[in-house]
């Protein structure tokens, strides 16, 4: 049996919200029962519901934007507060793991209104403010050479991010992660969420008058790492990260299943991993959004967990506001000063009101308490369910953790699609007949014709219901189809193998339509331009719940968003994930989209074809296609249990990253090549040992050539290729899930498989399967 994963230490913290700009600030606010939330003065809200925001006073620095700014404040106090010294470690094994809805959105929306209104394109802003730069910007200004993950689980984002950073450190990948979350006060949300009726025309009331929510911005980070480890340095440790768990509803695009029932399981699995009970459990710093739909179903997903007499309860969101894919990391490090310093937080701006819950909602100012564990809950659009248990240092149950992998991980089902080829046998055509999937030109302003590949969205809806697909966006329908065509090649689920199937979606971008059209809407024609539809698909994991909606997934759920990278991180969360017995199965899905505008941003850059030939390693440049895959993972036990075909078994990981700055890559391979070795290593493989390696080479020469050198570093320099980018084009985000189709198609010989990746921004991902 394996040794037992390690608890998991916070020796740092970082916060900046509307409360204050660091900890001790937000503390004594919190702690007084003093709100954060004041009139929003960033951008004109005469047309919003109202102007109440918890925004952030403290000066920002010009020229950068507000997102990598409040990030860099709460990273350098969480360090600094750590009193580790970077300079004294291995930067190759500290992590940056980020949770964020909005990412850079400022600097976007900036951008996109001088192209509504200008025509003018600035395509280096655009790219370094996408989502998945967050988490370069730490790398780069820290000096950062870790694995890196952007979660992207709309308003569970940051709690997502924590259990995904439990995952790196119960498998001993990394020594530190940098995990946290952020997101700035947006034009974007704010129309979306008034498009929805959704904000308080008053500050908050959760729990008490429950008439709507009040956005915030701010960032939390944590330093977290194994608690012996930080017992040897001599940190002071504030709380251990105990466990988590995630659920989806399955039940709505924007509301929560009124039963409570995802909510529950997520609150249920985060305390089984962390081997305690309800019993065990003295504070819940609920979501307590303020709005109707949830602060109803919460309190009943509380009572079902914990019976009659819940402990006390409150939301921190009535000081702080809703700080969207921050608020789960702000709301953890909340509850481990809860722990460490003894008070639990308040319920702010009950106007009086008892709550209609009948629950303690600790009223008015923080009370004194020991809590020696602590659940954190935050649920998101798409019906995402994430709880975090926080516990005093030592702190154990009556149970067993169930950190540890005893499950070998299996393929089962593996489906793609890209560009020309609708479905995975059209694909296997393309690649036997060694035809392009990238046949369409587009015109893309200042340049000319440019080629493209292009999904035809009615022909992959043909195989969804109809009225489903009507409230689906592109993104949305590219991965409900990818399952779909999985589940016609290897067969659907009985209703209770879908129930307990998880969902792990990738995406390098997100749903770059919805985006684009809600914001322009907003633009051109202020709050009556804001479509409430199109704001439901903004966030960028509303593909997964269209996914889960769909064909009845209630399990485990995160959404990946990290550029090229996507795909591989995606597999490995939800490898690591089965192979600790936490789910059976997890169907990981892996979509990008390009609209006009995306292809135009990506044509303006260097190493764009100007022609549809890609060659490789011959400097032909790269076209850009759209292009999903699903893959489905199971334990072998569940596999065998329903007589499900083994496609491949997956044998090893390998996540690395550079300071390559916004939008770089390195030239010299190095860093990819600590991906390569780590997944060989995990493997327990030699360079001779890979029968094929399934290449990221795209035709930039940029690329290309660093990933050779990679190679070669590896020891894997003369070992076959397959490069089906050559056919495929450029879908960054399923890239390595299609590479991995391909290879289970014929595209190369069944043996062992090495999958190699990049993310522009400098991280580099690599799995080894044997297919």
């Amino acid at each position: 049996m394996p040794a037992p994963a390690p608890a998991i230490a916070l020796t740092g913290l970082g916060l900046v919200t509307g409360a204050g700009e660091d900890v001790d600030t937000c503390w004594a606010s919190i702690a007084a029962g003093a709100p954060g939330i004041r009139p929003n003065t960033l951008f004109d809200t005469s047309e919003l519901l109202t102007d109440w925001a918890g925004m952030v006073t403290a000066e920002q620095a010009d020229g950068l934007d507000r997102c990598y700014g409040l990030a860099a404040t709460a990273v350098r106090e969480a360090l600094r507060d750590s009193g580790l010294d970077l300079s004294s470690v291995d930067r190759e094994r500290v992590a940056v793991v980020v949770g964020s809805s909005l990412g850079a959105m400022p600097t976007l929306e900036d951008v996109h209104a001088g192209l509504v209104f200008a025509g003018e394109l600035d395509a280096q802003r655009a790219v370094t403010a996408q989502l998945p730069c967050v988490g370069d910007y730490i790398a780069s200004e820290f000096d950062l050479r870790g694995p890196r993950v952007v979660l992207s689980n709309a308003c569970a984002a940051g709690a997502v991010a924590l259990g995904y950073a439990a995952e790196l450190l119960w498998r001993e990948d990394v020594d530190y992660v940098l995990c946290g979350g952020v997101d700035p006060l947006a034009t974007l949300s704010a129309y979306g969420f008034s498009s929805l009726g959704a904000l308080d025309p008053e500050p908050c009331s959760p729990m008490s008058a429950s008439t709507g929510l009040t956005l915030g911005e701010g960032a939390a980070f944590m330093v977290l790492e194994p608690a012996d480890r930080a017992e040897r340095r001599g940190a002071r440790v504030l709380a251990e990260l105990g466990g988590y768990g995630l659920s989806c509803d399955g039940y709505h695009q924007t509301a929560p299943d009124p039963s409570g029932k995802g909510a529950c399981a997520a609150m249920a699995q985060a305390l089984e991993t962390a081997g305690l009970g309800p019993d065990d459990v003295d504070y819940l710093n609920l979501h307590g959004t303020g709005t109707p739909a949830n602060d109803s179903s919460e309190p009943k997903a509380v009572r079902k967990l914990f019976g009659a007499t819940p402990p006390p309860v409150s939301s921190t969101k009535s000081i702080l506001g809703h700080t969207l894919g921050a608020a789960g990391a702000v709301e953890a490090v909340v509850s481990a000063l809860a722990i460490d310093r003894g008070v639990l937080p308040p319920t702010v701006n009950t106007r009086g009101l008892e709550p209609p819950s009948g629950l303690d909602i600790v009223p008015g100012t923080g009370r004194e308490g020991r809590p020696g564990v602590v659940l954190s809950n935050s649920f998101a659009f798409g019906g995402n369910n994430a709880s975090v248990v926080l516990n005093r240092p030592g702190r154990t149950g009556r149970g067993t953790r169930r950190t540890e992998p005893p499950h070998r991980v299996v393929v089962t089902g593996a489906a793609g699609l890209a560009g020309d080829a609708a479905d995975t046998a059209a694909l296997v055509a393309a690649l036997s007949g060694r035809r392009p999937c990238y046949t369409r030109t587009e015109h893309v302003r200042g340049i000319g014709e440019v080629p493209v590949g292009r999904v035809d969205a009615d022909a992959v809806s043909r195989a969804i219901n109809p009225s489903r697909a009507r409230r689906m966006d592109p993104l949305s329908l590219l991965a409900t189809a990818a399952v779909a065509d999985l589940y016609g090649r290897h067969g659907k689920p009985s209703r209770a193998e879908a129930e307990a199937t998880g969902i792990v979606f990738a995406t390098g971008y997100g749903p770059y339509t919805s985006v684009l059209r809600f914001h322009e809407g907003v633009l051109r024609h202020g709050i009556a331009g804001a479509n409430p539809a199109l704001f439901a698909n903004t966030v960028v994991n509303a593909a997964a719940g269209h996914v889960a909606m769909l064909n009845r997934y209630r399990g485990y759920t995160a959404t990946i968003a990290n550029g090229g990278t996507s795909s591989l991180l995606a597999l490995q969360l939800a490898a690591r994930v089965i192979a600790r017995g936490a789910a059976d199965r997890i169907m990981v899905v892996a979509a990008d989209e390009f609209p006009g505008k995306a292809l135009a941003t990506q044509a303006a850059l260097p190493g764009y074809a100007r022609t549809a030939h890609v060659v490789p390693g011959g400097r032909t440049g790269t076209v850009l296609t759209e292009g999903a895959a699903a893959i489905l993972l199971e334990s072998e036990e569940a596999a065998a249990s329903r007589g499900a075909d083994t496609l491949a078994a997956v044998r090893g990981f390998g996540a690395s990253g550079e300071p390559a700055g916004l939008g770089g890559i390195g030239r010299d391979g190095e860093a990819w090549a600590r991906a390569l070795r780590t997944a060989m290593a995990e493997a327990g493989t030699a360079p001779d040992g890979i029968g094929t390696v399934v290449s990221a080479a795209s035709g930039y020469s940029l690329v290309d050539i660093a990933q050779t050198r990679a190679l070669k570093l590896a020891g894997l320099a003369g070992r076959p290729v397959a490069a089906p980018k050559a056919l495929l084009g450029e879908t960054y985000g399923s890239a390595a899930a299609l590479g991995l189709v391909a290879a289970l198609c014929g595209a190369a010989p069944p043996g062992r498989v090495l999958l190699s990746g990049f993310a522009y921004g400098g991280s580099y991902a690599a799995a080894v399967l044997d297919t």
